[in-house]
Order: structure tokens, then C-alpha cells, then sequence
């Protein structure tokens, strides 16, 4: 592996050009497509699995980005444990300027942008291929940005509505998904789809993460927005790229401006809890677990809520 550094005042940057094959980190297949990681199916668990592609033998280009130019890709490798988040300065600073990029979480990566540039959540939606349609998740460095940027948690009223925000603090950070209604202050953009002609419903739901990573974490707390993401998958429904080199060769191409290395993640996509019903509704168990005061299919809704949030679950 071969290393550049560029000097500057305040900190030595280092940023590593990676060749496809000398850096592989894990093995593959001979063939062209294969599923690692494998996750064996425990209902109603999702079942998942790590996609991996064989790496393009051209030399990835990593350097310093242009947006007027076509396949530079600043490529940076941070600790997972966030020893070295000085690193992260230059991609702090991409993003606040409209760039498209994938950062790692607690769960799976993901491709990121600012909340708060229009035009850097449509080339999100171009690189990812997402429709206009689809929602997208937030990720937020607090709680606080939580409530400035959606409804928020029900606190409970004395009318017999149980206090889930005390809940709550005790499982996040963490690998959930909390899907609650949007508030005014979270751009349009990011929660009305479709044509400008169509007839959006007042406020919209949205999901949002505050991942328990410490280098995605990192980048948060410098932002002034959270930031808009959506997992990197593979080509077919549950599949996810674990290794950020494979990513590169694949997305790179599409227009990614940067990515974060923090190393090969578990396949284990995060918990969705849909927080907008009577009761919190686990929709797609991932790596969180199911809590005492969440619900699922057949569960006995009313008794349980009751029962987990007056015992302080």
C-alpha cells in the first residue's frame, strides 16, 4: 500500500491510493458476483447477506476532489475506534459544500449529503438510483436535532399516552430507525416527492438515526444539519456492500466525491421502528434488539406499553 502526504499547517493528511487487488481485506470468489457474511434466518428477523463484487484490476484514483472532473474520489482511511478523526476535516468540509459521499454507521454503510442542499440530495437520489417517490432516512448528532427536525417522540399527556421519549434515550445511540413525522424545518426536499405539480399531504414522515459509530458521530457533530442518507445494497433486495473499497469501484463511477474507510462493517442493517401509530411498531428487526416497549404482529399492544414503560424499560 503506498501512501501520500500532503503538509499543511495545522495537521499532516494522510490519504492512501489503494490498488484493487494488493489492498483486498477479504476474499472472494472467482467469479464475478458473490454473497458473504451470511446471516442465517431467525423469524422474524430479516434475513440479510454481504455483497461483494470482484474488484476492477484498474487502479482506483484517489485524490483530492474536483467537482468540475469525472472519477477523482477523495478516498480517506479513519480508525473505527475514531483515534484518528483529524482525518475527517476535509470531508467535513466537502460536505458542507454540497458533496456526495459514503460514511460508515453502527450498522451498514452509507451514502450521505447534506440535509440542507438541494442539489446534492438529487445527485444522492441519481448516484443510488432512487425514485422521487421513496423516502429518505436523516442522521442526526442528538436528540435535540431530533426534535428540531421532526415532531418528535411522544412524551406522554396524562390521558393514558405513555411517555416514550424517556424510553427512547436509553436505546440510542444505537442501531435503530425511528420513523416519525417530519416537521417544517426539515426541507421539502427531503420528505415531499414527485412532480412539482403534485399535491403533497402537509408534513410527511421521515426516519432518523443517531448511529453509535464513533467516526459517523464525529462528522455529525460538525455539521449544522443532519444529514441526508440511504444504505449502500448491492443489485438485490437485502444485500449490502461491506467493504468500502468494493463501494468505490462500484459507486465511485456514478459520481461519489468521497469515501470513508472505517474498515469492512457487519451485515447487519438497523431496527425500524415506526413511531406514528398508537403503539412504537417494529417493522424491520435488524441488528437492535426488540425492546420491551416496542410492539410487533400478535403482540398484545395496549398490556405491553403499559407494563414496559411504567417499569422504566
Amino acid at each position: 500500500m503506498a501512501e501520500t502526504k500532503l503538509s499543511s499547517p495545522d495537521a499532516t493528511l494522510s490519504f492512501y491510493f489503494l490498488h484493487s487487488f494488493a489492498a483486498t481485506r477479504c476474499r472472494f470468489a472467482s467469479s464475478s458476483t458473490c454473497c458473504v457474511s451470511s446471516v442465517t434466518p431467525k423469524p422474524p428477523r430479516l434475513q440479510v447477506v454481504a455483497f461483494a463484487v470482484k474488484r476492477s484490476p484498474k487502479r482506483l484514483k484517489y485524490s483530492t476532489t474536483r467537482f468540475t472532473k469525472e472519477n477523482d474520489l477523495l478516498f480517506v482511511e479513519v480508525d473505527p475506534l475514531g483515534s484518528d478523526i483529524w482525518k475527517l476535516e476535509p470531508v467535513i468540509d466537502l460536505l458542507k459544500k454540497g458533496a456526495v459521499g459514503v460514511i460508515p454507521t453502527d450498522t451498514v454503510y452509507a451514502i450521505a449529503c447534506h440535509s440542507k442542499n438541494h442539489s446534492a440530495v438529487e445527485r444522492l437520489r441519481r448516484i443510488k438510483d432512487i425514485e422521487s417517490s421513496k423516502p429518505l432516512s436523516i442522521l442526526c448528532s442528538s436528540l435535540r436535532d431530533i426534535d428540531t427536525y421532526t415532531t418528535g417522540f411522544p412524551r406522554g399527556d396524562g390521558q393514558g399516552h405513555a411517555n416514550i421519549f424517556r424510553a427512547v434515550k436509553h436505546c440510542l445511540p444505537g442501531p435503530y430507525t425511528f420513523i416519525l413525522t417530519a416537521s417544517k424545518e426539515l426541507p421539502k426536499q427531503c420528505v415531499r416527492y414527485g412532480t412539482t405539480t403534485a399535491k403533497y399531504a402537509s408534513r410527511k414522515n421521515v426516519g432518523v438515526r443517531i448511529p453509535g459509530d464513533a467516526i459517523c458521530q464525529a462528522i455529525l457533530e460538525k455539521m449544522d444539519a443532519p444529514l441526508i442518507c440511504t444504505s449502500v445494497k448491492g443489485p438485490k433486495e437485502n444485500e449490502w456492500m461491506i467493504d468500502p473499497v468494493v463501494i468505490a469501484d462500484m459507486y465511485g463511477p456514478e459520481g461519489l466525491d468521497f469515501i470513508v474507510d472505517g474498515g469492512i462493517r457487519i451485515t447487519d442493517p438497523s431496527t425500524i421502528v415506526d413511531m406514528t401509530g398508537a403503539f412504537p411498531k417494529v417493522i424491520r428487526l435488524g441488528k437492535g434488539p426488540k425492546l420491551q416497549w416496542m410492539v410487533a404482529e400478535g403482540d398484545n399492544e395496549s398490556a405491553m406499553i403499559g407494563d414496559a414503560i411504567t417499569s422504566g424499560s
